[in-house]
This record gives structure tokens, sequence and C-alpha cells, in this order.
């Protein structure tokens, strides 16, 4: 695998995309990795690739903003994320590629959505906060969609976005929920088998561009206006979300 062309060609910009949203530019756009390298191989064999340079950002983004996030927010959110992984991994072998692919396409498709609204009509946080039990169901939504394809991004931000947290304090608190979430799923995705010798190659393979990607997003923060990079970036999310819809319908 990692001699075809088409693996580095859908899997480099995954991994940099992914590094640059967790360098605090991009926000959640990460939930387009997958989708990215399902372009080349199984979504589930593309999501086995990803968490251990995703443990490696982790480890990054936690010194990046340590002790800036919020602790009430995480006793709920990660506990909670918890039921979302355990469901995972139950359901784990029953969910063909095509089911796969259907959950992660769907689950862009909302992402990208909720993005276009909120830029339309404004912010999410203007329209009232949420109370902190709706953190039960962005915890256990996220830590499930995560489990699947690394794309719990859109459940924890819809919460995250409607509660009182400035900036610093939203980006700080995702990257240790996410941290918390993503080294838990070291151990059921070891025991499905999604840590093998091939996979854990490609890992290796691609994971020095795993710093590059978060120093290319600390640069961006600093230097580049995110508007037209959003549009490009959301589009082809929502392209290649309409694509994996249709390759998941078209294989029942």
């Amino acid at each position: 695998m990692i001699a075809d062309p088409l693996f580095y060609a859908v899997s480099i910009p995954a991994v940099l995309l992914f590094g640059t949203a967790k360098g605090g530019f991009g926000g959640g756009l990460g939930v387009a990795a997958v989708p990215l390298m399902s372009l080349a191989m199984s979504p589930i064999q593309a999501a086995g690739i990803l968490l251990p340079i995703l443990c490696l950002m982790d480890l990054l983004s936690l010194w990046a903003y340590r002790g800036k996030w919020v602790w009430p927010e995480l006793r709920i959110l990660v506990p909670s994320s918890m039921l979302g992984i355990v469901a995972g991994t139950m359901l784990f072998g029953y969910l063909s590629a095509a089911v796969v692919k259907l959950i992660i396409g769907v689950v862009a498709i909302l992402f990208t959505v909720h993005y276009w609204l909120t830029r339309r009509f404004g912010s999410a946080s203007e329209s009232g906060y949420l109370p902190k039990s709706f953190g039960l169901l962005g915890g256990a939504g996220a830590g499930f969609t995560s489990f699947i394809a690394h794309s719990g991004g859109p459940p924890i931000s819809m919460y995250l976005l409607r509660r009182p947290l400035n900036r610093t304090e939203f980006v700080a608190t995702t990257v240790v929920f996410f941290a918390a979430v993503n080294y838990v799923k070291l151990v059921p995705y070891g025991w499905l088998g999604q840590l093998s010798t091939d996979n854990l190659i490609a890992s290796l393979v691609l994971a020095p561009f795993a710093p590059l990607g978060i120093a290319l997003g600390v640069w961006l923060h600093k230097n580049v206006s995110d508007r037209l990079f959003f549009r490009f970036v959301y589009l082809l999310l929502f392209v290649v979300a309409l694509k994996l819809i249709s390759d998941g319908l078209g294989s029942f």
C-alpha cells in the first residue's frame, strides 16, 4: 500500500490538515482526514493508520495549551465519551466498509452545513447557552464518531460552541478531550486488529508530517486570514462526503 502514489496523494494532505487543525487553525477540519484517505483505502484502515499519529499530535497540543482547559466541562464530556467508545467497539463487527462510508459522509455533511449556517446567521453562541446536561450527549456522540472515523469534532463543537468559553478555553478543552479519547481508543483498536503491523508501518511513514502540520497550523493562525481557506476546505469536504455517500449507497 505504501508503494501506491495515491496513498501519499491523499494521506499526506489528510495528516497535514489534521495537524493544522490541532495547531489552532481550521477548527474541526480534521474531520476531513478519514474521508480523504478513504479515497485510496478502506475507511476502517484509514482510521487505524491515523490513530497513532493523532496520539503524537495530542502530546504536542497538550503542551501548547497546558493549563488553559476548563475542567468542569471535561468532567462531563470525558466520562460520557467512554459510552460512545464502548458502543463503537461493540458495533465494530457489524459495520461494513459501506456503512462506515455512509456514517462518515453524513457526519461530514452535517459538519459542513453547520459551518455554513453559523457563517450565514452568526455564531451559535448568540442564540443562548446549552445546559451542561447536553454535554452527556455531546461527549457520547463525539466518542462514537471519533471511534468510527476520528470525526468527533462536530458533536463536541456543537456543544462547546454553545457554552460560555472563550476561544482559548474552547481549543484547550477540546485538546484534552481528544487526547483522552484517542489514548483510550488505543486499547479497543489494538483488540480489534486495527493496529496491525502494516498499519503501524504506514503510521510511521506519515508521522513526520504530524509536527509539520501542527507548526503549519500555528503559523497560519498568526499570519493568514482563514476566510478563503475555510471556504475551499469545507467545499472540498462537502464534495468528498457526497462521494463517500454515493459509494456507500452503491455497495448495497
